[in-house]
């Protein structure tokens, strides 16, 4: 690829001309040595328990995000400090069909009431080689100076990301998770590190992790609900059947959102299953659920985490779908790049209004 400068990205997508074949990310073609924040696309989906596609999402929303226009309403020209998406590692999609075609084995055998135990080894000795390939790329780019914004794949995919955040961080770190589910199985159907656990993971292995805070939440098991119970002080949530009644009661989204975003320390990582979200922006993802966000509404709740006076520290989009109109990777497409604004703002990289 024919990289930019970073001046040169600037006036080609301030032009506001279509992009080109090849082109990345909103367009953009800049060199990542110049970039401020670099997004990682990991092409995973081998432990997916019902729709599959969400491998596919980092090409599919970088393609879609060339219908972006590059102006934000809280964010002042993001793309003025450089966003670069980095190339989608192949071999890393070969080994996720593969060890999702074992998967399927041995979600079969679950079903049979049976064992597939070389099947299930594969996929989790698969998985152990995609958190270090997501670690080590993290760990490069942030010991570069960059800060790091993963693109899914499945929710499996960032724990490498924020082992690498938990293992560079001076201060302790919250999270913000928005979902229809909590993730917080052990294992769940034998994977060690399935989509369903990547929370009961980073808890259990990321020690500078303070806190999780989740919102969105409407599908979970007594599993679930008893581990983040049991978390005390360093688990919350804002369940979903308990948001739409605060705002049918007519609560502002202020008044419903601050006190879970003030149970967030100074640094705040954003990890982002657009399932959170209702289902007509998100109809392909693997495990849509009714209810949910609007997607104004996570656009402000991010946005608040910014206006708080917050540090974001790197992020994650995760779980969106493949779809034949693309609608699925628009909306993807167009909360990654809410998700960059408000990361670069935070940061005092740039304005917001």
């Amino acid at each position: 690829m024919s990289y930019r400068t970073l001046q040169e990205e600037i006036e080609v997508l301030e032009q506001g001309l279509p992009p080109q074949e090849g082109d990345g990310f909103i367009g953009g073609k800049l060199n990542p040595n110049e970039a401020s924040l670099i997004l990682l696309p990991v092409p995973w989906e081998a432990t997916v328990s019902f729709g599959e596609g969400t491998a596919n999402a980092p090409d599919n929303i970088k393609l879609s995000s060339h219908q972006l226009d590059v102006e934000n309403y809280h964010y002042i020209k993001a793309y003025k400090v450089g966003i670069s998406m980095l190339e989608t590692d192949k071999e890393l999609l070969n080994l996720s069909n593969t060890a999702r075609n074992e998967a399927i084995k041995v979600i079969e055998a679950l079903e049979n009431g049976k064992e597939n135990h070389e099947a299930l080894e594969f996929v989790n000795e698969a998985s152990k080689k995609l958190n270090s390939s997501v670690y080590e790329k993290s760990l490069s780019q942030i010991n570069n100076g960059k800060f790091v914004g993963l693109v899914g794949g499945d929710h499996s995919c960032p724990l490498g990301l924020i082992k690498a955040l938990n293992d560079t961080q001076k201060e302790e770190f919250g999270i913000l998770h928005v979902d229809a589910h909590h993730d917080l199985r052990k294992a769940y159907e034998g994977f060690t590190y399935s989509h369903a656990s990547i929370f009961y993971n980073v808890m259990n292995e990321c020690e500078n992790v303070s806190n999780l805070v989740q919102f969105g939440i409407r599908d979970y098991s007594s599993e679930e609900a008893q581990r983040l119970a049991s978390y005390k002080n360093k688990g919350a949530c804002l369940y979903d059947s308990d948001f739409q009644a605060q705002i049918s009661c007519g609560k502002s989204l202020n008044d419903v959102f601050n006190p879970y975003i003030e149970k967030l320390p100074k640094n705040v990582y954003l990890s982002i299953d657009i399932d959170g979200l209702e289902p007509l922006n998100c109809p392909n993802t693997g495990t849509p659920v009714p209810g949910g966000l609007r997607y104004s509404e996570l656009e402000y709740l991010i946005f608040m985490v910014v206006k708080s006076g917050r540090n974001i520290i790197g992020f994650d989009l995760c779980e969106v779908g493949s779809s034949q109109n693309g609608w699925d990777e628009n909306v993807g497409a167009r909360i990654l790049y809410q998700l960059c604004g408000a990361l670069l703002a935070s940061q005092g990289k740039i304005e917001y209004k």
